[in-house]
């Protein structure tokens, strides 16, 4: 796709929505090591099961304001009376089943750090600590899972996470740079190979 600038982008963005350009023009894709940033992916994608990612990139901000700047510690102590305030709030996703799974899930991200020294630790195990770099054209379909991502999802939700299937698990690694879904067209997909280096 080409956008009003002549940049070729991944054929998925919508050139109308700016924040959905910037999303991916500044975030996708690129390697994300910082548990608490990863935690933050981990919170918007279980929430985005069902509905589209653009829904809740619209409301990450709300989001971040709900969940204590997502701070899996403060999180995984929240309880029933912080549960009714969240279903109260109009500007995340209501739905009790996943504001119960962000608590749980925080709960045992911190198990897992405790395990494996960091999150970062234990998920850059799954592709071998190296970003996956994917050589898709624009017209080509694209995967939504992956032996690696069936891996990570099933060892999460064997530890008890909640809606984190392979394909919210697939989104996850795309969105922090676990594997470079950048189509060859895409700008930004050589930039951020280069980045590697």
């Amino acid at each position: 796709m080409i956008s009003s600038d002549q940049i070729c982008r991944c054929s998925w963005v919508d050139l109308s929505k700016p924040d959905y350009v910037q999303y991916h023009d500044q975030e996708w894709g690129i390697p994300v090591y910082d548990d608490q940033h990863l935690f933050e992916h981990l919170v918007l994608e279980s929430s985005q099961a069902g509905l589209s990612w653009y829904t809740v990139l619209r409301k990450r901000e709300n989001y971040r304001a709900a969940f204590d700047q997502f701070n899996p510690q403060k999180i995984a102590h929240y309880d029933e009376a912080k549960i009714e305030i969240l279903m109260g709030n109009a500007g995340i996703i209501r739905n009790r089943k996943k504001i119960e799974a962000i608590i749980g899930n925080a709960r045992v991200f911190l198990q897992i750090q405790v395990e494996f020294g960091s999150f970062a630790d234990y998920s850059w195990r799954f592709v071998g600590g190296q970003p996956i770099v994917n050589s898709f054209s624009a017209s080509d379909t694209w995967p939504t899972t992956s032996p690696e991502s069936d891996a990570m999802s099933k060892d999460l939700r064997k530890r008890g996470f909640k809606f984190f299937g392979s394909t919210i698990c697939y989104a996850h690694m795309q969105a922090t740079g676990m594997v470079n879904d950048h189509s060859l067209e895409c700008f930004r997909r050589q930039e951020i190979i280069d980045s590697y280096k």
